[in-house]
């Protein structure tokens, strides 16, 4: 349905009267108990019973008002709640449990109370050229680090498909970020005049981790500052192909990008990635959370069950910190649930082995 301006503003018009309603009957009520108090003549006589009956209806009309204002602002803080998680969803989208014969999990911790999702990200999508996966961390935590994890999702979202290469994909990512960065420096200085700022937002910047997990499960990587994933198979290896390169933003990329082999995934073994908050989450005596430990805790089943060990690492994070989280948190847990489909005979090799 399509819905005009009008419509929405009669919408809007209707709420504002219905919202002003459940104030104004218990606000007139009052007003009259007050009103009587004071200037009605029989207000003023000494019966016991017409005090009684004057305090209870003021009571009455105090306690309405009051319920009224509760109830109306109940009311709209679970309209709010429900538009921002819709809108979270809508950024933050919930994965499908396969891709592409890959069976995938994820999970999320947000600093930011009342919000399911803050400066951590994730993606993933099944293209032509494999199973692509993203999962960064925004500096800083919380709602203030939303829009550039919009501007790299969106990004992520639209150019999986059309480069054939990772070193392709990570420049568009890059692009996308330095746009983002670019206009929200022109909204925090307008003394520019829509020009470019003298000084862009040089602390800002994104770690960045991009797999590409193909048809033969091999596992190839770009990783700009983000911590290499955990291989889960008979306990938990974190693995290490190079170097990362640094965190998009505050520098250009190299002019050459060759993506890293990481390993090869075969049937039955899974891949945990996950964000810095992760391996940084402290107790109350400044302890590190052994999420090492943790995931070959999780994992010990065969074969590994990728919602069941984001479920029990995250449950371990909130047993660790004690809920107070020092910052956000996001796990992405992928196993490999393809078959190996043996050689195939023809007929003429058929033919020889009756004869």
């Amino acid at each position: 349905m399509i819905r005009t301006p009008g419509w929405t503003s009669a919408c809007a018009v209707a709420l504002r009267s219905r919202r002003a309603f459940a104030l104004v009957l218990p606000s007139c009520w009052l007003v009259l108990v007050v009103a009587w108090q004071l200037g009605c003549p029989l207000a003023g006589e000494d019966g016991m019973g017409l005090r009684v009956a004057t305090c209870l209806a003021f009571l009455v009309a105090v306690v309405w008002l009051a319920n009224g204002v509760r109830v109306t602002a109940e009311r709209e803080l679970r309209r709010i709640r429900h538009i921002a998680e819709v809108a979270q969803r809508v950024l933050l989208r919930p994965l499908p449990p396969r891709l592409d014969g890959i069976a995938l999990a994820a999970g999320q911790l947000s600093v930011s109370r009342g919000a399911s999702i803050g400066g951590d990200l994730y993606e993933a999508m099944s293209t032509p050229h494999g199973v692509r996966v993203v999962m960064g961390d925004v500096r800083g935590h919380g709602l203030a680090a939303i829009g550039a994890v919009a501007a790299v999702l969106g990004s992520f979202r639209e150019a999986a498909h059309d480069e054939p290469r990772l070193d392709g994909l990570l420049r568009r990512l890059d692009r996308a970020l330095a746009r983002h960065l670019r206009e929200r420096c022109r909204a925090e200085h307008p003394a520019s005049g829509g020009g470019e700022p003298d000084s862009p937002l040089a602390e800002e910047f994104v770690t960045v981790l991009l797999l590409e997990i193909r048809p033969d499960g091999e596992v190839y990587a770009l990783n700009c500052g983000h911590p290499w994933p955990y291989r889960l198979c008979r306990g938990a290896e974190q693995l290490a192909p190079g170097d990362p390169l640094p965190p998009l933003g505050p520098f250009a990329l190299p002019a050459e990008l060759t993506p890293l082999h990481c390993t090869r995934l075969l049937p039955g073994e899974a891949l945990c990635l996950h964000t810095d908050g992760a391996e940084d989450a402290r107790d109350g005596a400044g302890r590190f959370f052994a999420l090492r430990e943790a995931l070959a805790d999780a994992s010990r089943g065969s074969p590994v069950a990728p919602a069941d060990v984001v479920d029990r690492v995250r449950r371990a994070v909130l047993h660790h910190t004690r809920g107070r989280l020092s910052d956000d948190v996001a796990l992405l847990v992928l196993r490999n649930d393809r078959v190996r489909v043996p050689a195939q005979q023809t007929s003429g090799e058929a033919a020889g082995v009756h004869r």
